[in-house]
C-alpha cells in the first residue's frame, strides 16, 4: 500500500491538468520539427503577452480611477513589440471577463492561440495586479468588486509657451518614420514640486504603464529599506548557495546581484525572461538556478535573473513589508507590483506606475532616503551606494551602480546624475546637484532608435538654467 501511495503522490493538480490536456496515443507518436515547435512556442508567448498587457493596463488604470480601452492598449502597449511576437499578437482573439454587478472589476483576460490547447489566461487580483497563469491552470476565485479610490486631480503643470513647456513638447516630436520613439508622458520636478508635465492623447496623471526595467531600481529601493530596518546586508550571501556553500554560488552576495555581477550564466544578451514574463513559469523555476561561469564580482552581465535573485534574498520580509507598504510611505498610490502566479514579485520588470509616482521615487533619492514627512526609509549613504560604479562596468556611455544607471561624463549633465531605465523608453533621471527629477514614459517600438534620454535631459537642464538666469 505504501508503494501505491508513493506512485500516486506525484500526481498533483498540475499533473492532473496536464494529463487531461494530453493528446491521443497516436498523436504522441508524432513529432514536431524544431521550426514547428518554435512557431508554436512563439504563438503561446504572444498570447501570454497580449493577455498580460490587456489585463494589467485595464485593471490597474481602473484601480487608479481612470480607464483604458482594449483599443488603446492594442495601439500602444501591443504595437511595435519584439519580433516575432509583433507579427502574431494582432491576430489572436481575446475575451475580457468581469465579475457580476455594476462596478465589478476585471477578473481575467483569455487569449486563444491554438485549437488544441486551452487559452492563455492573465488573472487579476485586487492586491497584486495581474499574473500570467501556466497553460491549463484554472485560476482560483478573486475579489470581484472594484476597489473604489478617490481620483487624483488632473491639473497639468507648465502652461503652453513657457521655456520648459517647449522643452517638454519636443519630447513628443519624432521623425514621422516607422520605429520612431512614441512618448506618452514627461514630467519634471524641482525641489519636490512638479514644474512641468505633458501627456499624449489618451494618457493622464492617473494612467499607469509597465515600468519594465525601471522596476530594478524599485527593487534596489526595497532592498535598501530592508537594510535600514536591519533585515538585510548587501554583503551577505544572496541565498543562491543552498547545497553549494563551499562553491562559488554560495559566495554570490546581494551586492553582486544588484550590480549585475553574480557570475552566473545568461542564456541570451540581456537575459530574456519571456518564460516568466509571459509564459506562466515562476521566479523559482527560471531565475534562481543558473550556473556560475565567472567569479562573483568579476564581470558585468546585465541579467534580469540577478535582480530577481537579489529580491528573493529579502522575500521573507515581504509578509510584513510588501512593496505596497513602501509605495504607501512615498505616496505612490497609483503603483502596483505584480507577481508570478505563485505570488513571487517580478521586480525585474513587472510593476505598473504613473509618471507622478515615479517622480516620487526619484524624490526619495534627492532627499537622501527620507520621506517628505521625515521618516528615514533608506540608510544614510544608500544614494551614494546605488550611484557608485564600484563593481565591474558595462562599457558604453552609461555606467552601472546597484540597480541604477550612472550618467557621469555626459556633456551638459552633472556628474552626479543617475537614472532608472526600462524597455520601450521608461526613464527616471535624478540630478542631486540640481534638485531635479525628470521622468519620461513611452511605448517605443522594438528595434527602433529609441528615445534620446541624454539629449532630453540636457535640454531640460539647460532650459532650467536659462530660466534661472533671467
Amino acid at each position: 500500500m505504501s508503494r501505491l501511495r508513493s506512485m500516486i503522490r506525484p500526481f498533483t493538480l498540475a499533473t492532473v491538468v496536464a494529463l487531461s490536456l494530453a493528446p491521443s496515443a497516436a498523436a504522441w507518436a508524432q513529432s514536431l520539427s524544431q521550426a514547428d515547435l518554435q512557431t508554436r512556442y512563439d504563438r503561446a508567448l504572444a498570447a501570454g503577452y497580449k493577455a498580460m498587457m490587456l489585463c494589467s493596463a485595464i485593471a490597474n488604470a481602473e484601480r487608479n480611477g481612470t480607464t483604458r480601452s482594449p483599443d488603446s492598449v492594442i495601439a500602444w502597449e501591443l504595437a511595435g513589440i519584439q519580433e516575432p511576437l509583433d507579427d502574431i499578437v494582432g491576430e489572436l482573439p481575446f475575451e475580457i471577463e468581469r465579475g457580476e454587478g455594476r462596478g465589478a472589476q476585471l477578473r481575467s483576460v483569455r487569449v486563444r492561440w491554438t485549437d488544441d490547447m486551452p487559452p492563455r489566461i492573465a488573472a487579476h487580483d485586487s492586491q497584486r495586479g495581474c499574473s500570467i497563469e501556466p497553460i491549463g491552470w484554472v485560476p482560483g476565485p478573486v475579489t470581484t468588486v472594484r476597489q473604489q479610490r478617490e481620483p487624483a486631480p488632473l491639473h497639468v503643470v507648465a502652461p503652453r509657451g513657457s521655456a520648459l513647456s517647449s522643452a517638454l513638447d519636443r519630447a513628443f516630436h519624432s521623425p514621422a518614420t516607422d520605429g520612431s520613439p512614441r512618448t506618452t508622458a514627461v514630467l519634471v520636478t524641482r525641489g519636490g514640486e512638479i514644474i512641468g508635465e505633458r501627456y499624449a492623447e489618451g494618457f493622464d496623471p492617473r494612467t499607469p504603464q509597465r515600468t519594465w526595467s525601471v522596476a530594478k531600481s524599485i527593487a534596489a529601493t526595497l532592498i535598501g529599506a530592508a537594510v535600514q530596518r536591519g533585515e538585510a546586508d548587501v554583503n551577505s550571501p544572496a541565498g543562491l548557495g543552498s547545497g553549494y556553500q563551499d562553491g562559488l554560488r554560495g559566495q554570490i552576495t546581494i551586492d553582486n546581484a544588484l550590480r549585475m555581477a553574480s557570475g552566473r550564466y545568461s542564456d541570451t544578451p540581456g537575459n530574456r525572461t519571456d518564460p516568466l514574463y509571459f509564459g506562466g513559469s515562476t521566479v523559482e523555476e527560471v531565475a534562481l538556478d543558473w550556473p556560475v561561469v565567472d567569479r562573483p564580482g568579476s564581470h558585468f552581465r546585465y541579467a534580469n535573473n540577478d535582480t530577481l535573485a537579489a529580491v528573493a534574498a529579502i522575500a521573507d520580509t515581504f509578509a510584513d513589508h510588501p512593496p505596497s507598504a513602501l509605495f504607501a510611505a512615498l505616496g505612490m498610490d497609483d503603483t502596483v507590483a505584480e507577481t508570478d502566479w505563485q505570488g513571487n514579485y517580478v521586480l525585474s520588470s513587472q510593476v505598473w506606475s504613473t509618471a507622478r509616482d515615479l517622480a516620487k521615487l526619484g524624490q526619495l533619492y534627492l532627499d537622501d532616503g527620507v520621506t517628505r514627512e521625515g521618516t528615514r526609509i533608506l540608510p544614510r549613504g544608500w544614494v551614494e551606494y546605488v550611484s557608485s560604479p564600484t563593481g565591474p562596468q558595462p562599457g558604453g556611455d552609461y555606467g552601472y551602480g546597484a540597480g541604477w544607471w550612472i550618467m557621469s561624463g555626459m556633456a551638459g549633465i552633472p556628474d552626479d546624475a543617475f537614472a532608472a531605465r526600462g524597455n520601450r523608453g521608461q526613464f527616471i533621471v535624478v540630478v542631486p546637484s540640481r534638485d531635479v527629477v525628470i521622468v519620461r514614459r513611452g511605448e517605443d517600438p522594438a528595434g527602433g532608435p529609441g528615445f534620446d534620454l541624454e539629449a532630453f535631459t540636457r535640454d531640460v537642464l539647460a532650459t532650467l538654467a536659462e530660466t534661472d538666469s533671467d
